[in-house]
């Protein structure tokens, strides 16, 4: 697993050098990865996906296509259909998957990228399909024994911060900017 904490540095390259290393062994396809960014816009520690969708949507004009907006969330409701959307209208691309999770004090606010498909709900021990070749999760809080409240008291500006970096290393390791 790679990851990159952003405690450590205010810069976004050690987490777009494990983006890159992650998707050069995917991009053979020559077209851009799909992104799909899981979370709601109803709890502030879910939101991460959205906030990177909404971002990558906003900067990457279309270049990319992204599932999972403020306006247009992909949750455990629609996830199935979702990604049956994505299998029919861009079959054989590579997927990035980005969500939020809880992890140990000393994780809060890193980044992890990895090889492999993301098992979107399982700290709120939900079981939802496997997404992507290509995971990125933001540890957004500490994770006690109650998971719904711990992402309900996460706070906005880490989140922010945390989907601000993580789409600039998605456009940089896509070469959209």
């Amino acid at each position: 697993m790679l990851t990159f904490s952003e405690k450590h540095t205010a810069l976004s390259r050690p987490l777009e050098a494990s983006l890159l290393r992650a998707l050069i062994g995917l991009l053979h396809t020559g077209r851009p990865p799909v992104v799909v960014c899981i979370g709601t816009d109803r709890v502030i520690g879910d939101c991460l996906g959205p906030m990177v969708g909404t971002l990558l949507e906003k900067t990457a004009g279309g270049q990319l296509p992204v599932y999972g907006t403020l306006r247009s969330t992909v949750h455990a409701l629609n996830l199935p259909s979702i990604s049956a959307e994505i299998n029919k209208r861009h079959p054989g691309q590579p997927v990035i998957a980005v969500d939020a999770s809880l992890g140990s004090c000393e994780t809060v606010g890193s980044v992890l990228v990895r090889c492999g498909c993301l098992h979107p709900g399982a700290g709120v021990s939900k079981r939802l399909p496997a997404v992507g070749d290509i995971a990125i999760t933001g540890i957004v809080g500490r994770e006690t024994r109650h998971p719904y409240l711990d992402l309900q008291t996460v706070r906005l500006s880490a989140v922010a911060e945390m989907a601000e970096r993580t789409a600039a290393c998605i456009l940089e390791a896509c070469g959209l900017i």
